[in-house]
């Protein structure tokens, strides 16, 4: 039986990912701090998928991107990420690989500076 790329076996989505949503609060200075509050845990598969360059002070970064298979359970957005471990991945985009609604796929880039700290 193929398999299709985009959906990968039950078996494969063996790598556990903490949903972390931003809570954002004032500042005091007119601007907010965010910090990353735990969610739920999900199991998921990872999957290169290419480079992205990233303009950043004045140079401009490659940072390796990601297609992580989710089940379509959580309501997912660009504003959170994911964590593996001691990893971080920012989520730049969400979508379902087919109609039936199963997964969800994000592609994500992987955070260096907050995966070191």
């Amino acid at each position: 039986m193929a398999t299709n790329p985009h959906h990968p076996p039950l078996g494969a989505r063996r790598r556990r990912f903490v949903l972390e949503r931003p809570l954002e609060q004032p500042d005091g200075f007119g601007g907010v701090l965010r910090r990353y509050v735990a969610g739920p845990v999900l199991w998921g598969a990872i999957a290169p998928s290419g480079l992205a360059d990233r303009p950043e002070g004045g140079r401009t970064d490659t940072l390796p991107g990601y297609r992580v298979t989710l089940r379509a359970r959580v309501a997912l957005d660009p504003t959170m990420r994911l964590a593996a471990g001691p990893r971080r991945f920012a989520i730049r985009a969400v979508s379902e690989p087919d109609a039936k609604g199963r997964d969800l796929v994000c592609h994500v880039e992987e955070l260096v500076r907050e995966s070191a700290s």
